[in-house]
């Protein structure tokens, strides 16, 4: 059976009162209910909002935060290493960096009622668009939407044409118009509920597209971050929350537990010793070197300069190594914990699925390493790496 909230934080989120901590509580209460139904719920996307996650990345102008990345990034660690399917659903908070290449008019309907906005999107396989009198003519499915049973305003991806370059473009969309096909199946990230969207001949006017990562219409320090580094680094640090929380459960077992031998206590064995204080060292590396990449590109735009080619570089590379080591710090623990964790009840059963999950992604894969040492070495990446 399904842990519910207390009727006192209940209340508590009825009135608007809750504190992080409480939002983290009740995600730990809730996170098979979030895995057995694979999304994550409007009301628990309402306590995302309550805390700030959802105007994090808002323009001031609108009434938002725009909180340097690095205090967004830590609360989607924490929110991580209690349930990632909540977490990977709660980064799409920082999604709204892309709506600030909207024109202003646009963005300030969107945010009219409010700064608190859910933003989620199918973009790929992009689509091509008719254009009609009032804008564009959109059909088509699109796959991996993440939250999008919790979004206020849903994107698709369409072909670009003469005015873009010849870039992808995003259009945006009223849930009411878009029908999410539910076929989310997967070993990992089971909750976020990274649906399927199909649209048939909606109309969208041009001023609701926008280019994803284009020249943003805000003048404000966050819409100068790069924004495909920012996508991935909110994805990245989904596996830091993970590493976090498995290496905690490693310590925490192998101080007490005795094997089922008979055998010592795991924290009495060298080797459990060893090997957890060298997954330690590596994952609180990892993440050393991903803040402090972090905070040097935001700083870089804090004063008015554009973040350098070789920085946004490392901001793609130390994504990706976080992720991996995330990952890595996991299969150690696993390893190390013996018989007792190949039973489902284990929580290091879901650390394992969790963990398979985000170094799958196109923008943590192996390639990453490539085109960072091809910037690092002045030697031109892969389009679209920067």
């Amino acid at each position: 059976m399904t842990n519910a909230p207390t009727l006192e934080t209940t209340d508590a989120a009825a009135n608007g009162t809750l504190s992080f901590e409480d939002v983290l509580e009740h995600v730990a209460l809730r996170r098979e209910e979030f895995a057995r139904q694979k999304f994550v719920p409007r009301d628990m996307i309402d306590e995302f909002k309550q805390i700030g996650i959802y105007r994090a990345a808002t323009p001031r102008q609108f009434g938002g935060d725009a909180l340097p990345p690095s205090e967004f990034l830590r609360m989607i660690e924490r929110i991580s290493a209690v349930d990632a399917s909540a977490g990977w659903v709660a980064s799409f908070g920082s999604a709204l960096v892309y709506l600030a290449a909207l024109p202003l008019a646009t963005q300030a309907e969107l945010y009219k009622d409010s700064p608190d906005l859910v933003f989620a999107g199918g973009l790929f396989p992009v689509q091509p668009a008719e254009q009609v009198p009032g804008g564009l003519k959109i059909t088509g499915q699109w796959k991996f939407a993440s939250g999008c049973k919790g979004a206020d305003i849903l994107g698709v991806g369409i072909r670009g044409g003469d005015s873009t370059a010849g870039k992808p473009r995003t259009a945006l969309l009223w849930p009411k118009d878009v029908e999410i096909v539910e076929n989310w199946d997967v070993v990992g990230l089971s909750g976020t509920g990274s649906h399927e969207l199909k649209v048939d001949g909606v109309v969208v006017p041009e001023d609701w597209t926008f280019i994803r990562g284009g020249t943003p219409t805000v003048d404000e320090p966050l819409y100068r971050y790069p924004s495909i580094a920012y996508a991935a680094q909110v994805l990245a640090v989904v596996n830091l929350g993970v590493g976090r929380a498995a290496l905690d459960y490693a310590i925490k077992v192998g101080a007490g537990r005795t094997g089922i031998t008979g055998a010592p206590k795991l924290a009495d064995r060298a080797y459990y010793r060893i090997d957890l204080a060298k997954a330690e060292a590596t994952l609180r590396s990892a993440r050393a070197f991903f803040y402090e990449v972090t905070d040097e590109a935001y700083a870089t735009v804090v004063a008015g300069d554009p973040v350098p080619d070789k920085l946004a570089a490392l901001l793609r590379l130390s994504s990706t190594h976080v992720a991996k080591a995330g990952a890595s710090a996991v299969h150690t623990a696993f390893q190390l914990s013996g018989t007792g964790a190949i039973y489902d009840g284990n929580a290091m059963q879901r650390y394992m699925r969790e963990a398979l999950v985000p170094p799958q992604h196109a923008f943590l894969g192996d390639g990453i390493y490539d085109s960072a040492g091809a910037v690092l070495m002045d030697i031109p990446p892969f389009p679209g790496f920067i």
